[in-house]
């Protein structure tokens, strides 16, 4: 990165701070129905994601964090990790461009949390994760066992606070765009390509901001998904030596 360059997507890349910040909220299971967070029974390969989910701080993960004030649409995103044909994998998907916020743009499934899913500092992201993700993909959450909470970052320019939900897709469900309005396609990431050094850039924004991208499934991924897999990979001990001087501009309307 340049010296002085700002990183767009937030992502911490100086090393590691000490340990500060509030610690991560238990997700408890309340009730009979209600979604639980679960590390038993995994796949080994999951080991490494566990552990830095269970260790990783707010400030290592981005540069922007909550207003300490309470501003900001509390939201949930759901970062799925499935096996493939190819291995461990992701699911991602590419917003509508008629979108008002992140038109266009790969991300997680996700979104704003109703007030039906509760709490938002207890279970009601995990309900969020899973519904929002049913809603935009068609995904069925109940082969999926979530195992793990990110601290919870923003995303300034739509001031949405985003708590970043892991689940491991144990038993899979067919996929696909299930409104055109919200999702312009579906799709599956494998591990090796997002590790893959030549899938990976650096995205310059219009207005100088740098951060982290993936050239992956024919698509750019960018902003806050390139940053949070980015540093997923890192403590995960799954990153390869990649050439950051590497730049791809981004369209004007990002």
């Amino acid at each position: 990165m340049t010296r002085g360059a700002r990183d767009e997507s937030g992502v911490a890349q100086a090393a590691a701070p000490p340990r500060q910040g509030d610690p991560q909220v238990p997700y408890e299971d309340r009730g009979a129905g209600a979604p639980h967070v679960s590390t038993q029974g995994l796949p080994g390969w999951l080991g490494p994601v566990v552990e830095a989910v269970a260790t990783v701080r707010p400030t290592q993960l981005s540069r922007f964090l909550p207003p300490e004030d309470g501003r900001g649409r509390q939201s949930a995103v759901l970062i799925l990790f499935g096996e493939g044909p190819r291995g461990p994998e992701l699911l991602l998907m590419e917003r509508a461009g008629t979108l008002r916020s992140h038109p266009g743009q790969p991300s997680f499934p996700g979104g704003a949390l109703d007030p039906e899913d509760g709490d938002p500092h207890t279970t009601g992201p995990l309900r969020a994760a899973l519904r929002e993700a049913e809603e935009e993909t068609g995904l069925d959450p109940s082969g999926v066992q979530l195992f793990g909470v990110l601290p919870r970052l923003y995303i300034p320019v739509s001031e949405f606070v985003v708590t970043p939900v892991l689940g491991w897709w144990r038993d899979p469900s067919p996929v696909g765009v299930v409104d055109p309005a919200e999702t312009a396609r579906v799709f599956t990431v494998p591990v090796a390509d997002l590790t893959d050094p030549d899938h990976r850039v650096m995205a310059v924004h219009p207005r100088g901001h740098l951060g982290p991208a993936f050239t992956v499934e024919s698509a750019l991924v960018w902003g806050f998904t390139a940053g949070v897999i980015d540093r997923l990979l890192h403590f995960a001990g799954w990153e390869l030596p990649w050439d950051r001087s590497r730049q791809v501009p981004l369209d004007w309307r990002a």
